[in-house]
């Protein structure tokens, strides 16, 4: 489930936009100050964050900064929460790295548009270059790079890979990965046995990156001693 975390001091204005969400099927988090906001992201960082730009302790502005200069927040998606007709706060905030604006007082179902909205391009953008240890994906170009030298892949060997490269960390069934990758009509399992160790075969060194989790299915996870790849014209890999 997505976590948004939403920074606003007027409790009931703070309780509304996360009984709307919560309702929209996100996880929602609320906080007061900024304070709270940033212990909170030391425990856990959310797939999106809302800002008040008027706040007791630190602004929504300085806060945005913040996360801008910081490795792990910096691609942070970001909704800035202004006052109506303060449009100058909306050119600092665009200029300072906020990827939408609402405007007070605005609608549940306009907040709730602009965060799916704001949800789906940071996921498309995201899913476009893919860094695990010394492998990335390049979604443009449809290559795979390792310590970066192309490896030529196949279109599933591909698919399969950028399936396991988005879900990082994460055990995929076998019945999951065949109906994403095969669209569900390749029924014979030794399908999927035979691409991932073509796969690993391509990956050399990082073929341990694939692990096989016995009786469920796959999971890609970087190796203790890899180096992050990086590639020119692609975002440079956020530390996990």
């Amino acid at each position: 489930m997505q976590t948004i975390y939403i920074v606003e001091d007027d409790r009931n204005i703070r309780e509304i936009e996360m009984l709307a969400l919560k309702n929209s099927g996100y996880r929602v988090q609320g906080f007061g100050t900024a304070k709270e906001f940033y212990a909170a992201l030391a425990a856990k960082l959310p797939t999106l964050a809302m800002l008040d730009i008027m706040l007791p302790d630190e602004d929504g502005i300085s806060i945005l900064q913040t996360l801008r200069r910081r490795s792990d927040t910096k691609k942070l998606p970001v909704i800035l929460v202004t006052a109506k007709g303060e449009e100058i706060d909306k050119v600092r905030g665009f200029d300072c790295g906020a990827d939408d604006y609402i405007a007070k007082p605005f609608g549940v179902m306009e907040m709730i548009a602009r965060v799916k909205a704001l949800i789906r391009r940071s996921a498309a953008e995201e899913s476009r270059f893919l860094t695990l240890g010394n492998v990335f994906l390049d979604g443009e170009k449809r290559m795979a790079y390792v310590d970066d030298r192309p490896v030529e892949l196949t279109l599933k060997e591909y698919e399969l890979l950028h399936l396991l490269m988005l879900n990082k960390g994460i055990v995929l069934s076998r019945d999951l990965i065949m109906e994403r990758v095969w669209d569900g009509y390749e029924s014979e399992s030794r399908t999927l046995d035979m691409h991932i160790k073509s796969l690993r075969k391509k990956l050399g060194a990082s073929a341990g990156m694939i692990r096989t989790m016995r009786g469920v299915g796959y999971i890609a996870e970087a190796l203790p001693d890899a180096a992050p790849a990086v590639r020119d014209g692609a975002p440079a890999p956020q530390e996990d």
